[in-house]
């Protein structure tokens, strides 16, 4: 037996999941006949930057186009949580862009506060410490690890959290 029990406390989203979701709102947002006369309407996924690209002429559109890359989101399990939305941002020729940021790990901020949420729990032996984008919080019991992702289950920290490598 191990003498110390461990998890890694991270965030991320699927990209391939994001890749789909993102294929279906295409198909659909071409066959609706909202977005039929639109001049520009376009949807991208930037898999290296992590960036869904949305652009439209409307600002009803833009709402109708987000709304269905959302619901698509939604539905292949995709955590909403990780989505940074940005404004929507005029752009050449009467049109309208909006960017989308996914949030693939866990930013300095963040990582402190599941730290300190930790430590204010006061749990029997249990340490968190930041290795970078992900927190590690490791004890001598199982059973107080266990607590300690209650404690971390019941806050919301901005981001969808998940738990791997418990060891």
């Amino acid at each position: 037996m191990a003498s110390s029990y461990s998890f890694d406390v991270t965030t991320g989203v699927d990209l391939q999941e994001v890749d789909n979701a993102v294929n279906q709102a295409q198909k659909e947002s071409s066959q609706r006949y909202d977005f039929k006369d639109a001049k520009v309407l376009t949807i991208e996924f930037a898999r290296a930057e992590g960036v869904i690209r949305l652009h439209t002429d409307h600002d009803m559109r833009m709402r109708a186009l987000f709304d269905i890359v959302q619901s698509k989101l939604i539905r292949r399990g995709v955590p909403v949580k990780n989505l940074d939305v940005g404004e929507s941002i005029p752009a050449g020729s009467d049109t309208l862009r909006k960017e989308i940021k996914l949030k693939q790990a866990l930013d300095s901020d963040t990582a402190k506060k599941v730290s300190a949420a930790i430590k204010d729990a006061k749990l029997k032996k249990v340490q968190a410490s930041i290795q970078g984008d992900q927190v590690r919080v490791s004890g001598p019991d199982k059973d107080a690890l266990q607590q300690a992702i209650a404690v971390l289950r019941s806050q919301d920290f901005g981001v969808e959290l998940k738990f791997g490598n418990y060891r």
